[in-house]
């Protein structure tokens, strides 16, 4: 489990994915993907910020209240929020890569996915 920022950000650049970077907007600490927000730590809440459509929301919510969590500020936008020390690895992992490649142009994944095969 992830509990900190300092840990998802060292476990989020461990990933080794190109064309990320480290930002600081609003004077927060951010990662971005291809100059999109990728992941954050919220200054509301003690919680990792991730991408997710309102419907992908809405279940997580339903489905695991003790991990997933929502903040007024967030509520207009496509994320979610993950509790500190509730971050499962293998779902940061899978969540993070499908959001670097959500956030890539197409030609990238392709070349990406053409290196790797």
């Amino acid at each position: 489990m992830i509990h900190t920022w300092p840990a998802l950000k060292s476990f989020a650049l461990a990933l080794n994915l190109p064309e990320v970077t480290l930002d600081h907007p609003w004077g927060n600490e951010a990662l971005k993907a291809h100059g999109k927000m990728w992941c954050w730590w919220s200054s509301y809440v003690d919680a990792a910020v991730f991408k997710a459509s309102r419907d992908e929301r809405e279940m997580l919510l339903a489905a695991d209240p003790d991990t997933f969590t929502l903040h007024p500020h967030y509520a207009p936008h496509n994320l979610i929020l993950v509790r500190a020390g509730r971050i499962d690895e293998s779902w940061a992992r899978a969540r993070l890569v499908q959001q670097w490649r959500d956030a890539a142009p197409k030609r990238w994944i392709k070349e990406w996915d053409n290196a790797r095969s």
